[in-house]
């Protein structure tokens, strides 16, 4: 998958599974920016990371809160750009302080707000691709640093559209 590549889900809980599979690759100062329509399955795929990395609680989109953190192998910062303007409100809320600390910011919406972040980060895409459930996510990286680690995504019986 250097380059990136692309997975097909036909159900939530492969988007799920994703995410936990995501979760296993994930570094200190680590930025995932997660783009696609409501209802794509940003929420469900950001679940799945937190599960895998040893978060307890439930997780939700923080819509309204903006911003939420959770414990777990790493700091987990959970944001929802969609109600921001534009870039510069993540610095009125400081989300800069998080950039390059010991957690992983995910971060939905984040087509809303790229050009705040340096590159270096990973980019999800969330498209519908048919019935209901399915769809086809895709891993672009932003930067050198991902190139290496996306081979190694450890999904079992995974679709891939491309490599």
């Amino acid at each position: 998958m250097a380059g990136g590549g692309s997975f097909r889900t036909e159900c939530a809980e492969e988007t799920f599974g994703l995410g936990l599979a995501l979760a296993e690759l994930l570094r200190p100062g680590d930025v995932v920016l997660l783009v696609g329509e409501l209802g794509a399955g940003k929420t469900c795929f950001v679940q799945g990371i937190a599960r895998g990395m040893g978060v307890g609680e439930h997780v939700t989109s923080p819509t309204f809160t903006l911003m939420r953190e959770y414990c777990g192998r790493l700091p987990l910062y959970h944001l929802d750009a969609y109600r921001l303007q534009d870039a510069s409100d993540l610095y009125a809320i400081g989300v800069d302080e998080y950039l390059d600390g010991e957690g992983v910011l995910l971060v939905e919406w984040g087509d809303r707000v790229r050009d705040f972040f340096p590159p270096g980060y990973l980019e999800v895409r969330f498209d519908f691709a048919g019935g209901d459930e399915e769809r086809c996510l895709h891993f672009l990286p932003r930067g050198g640093k991902w190139e290496d680690r996306l081979p190694g995504m450890p999904f079992e019986g995974e679709r891939h559209v491309s490599r």
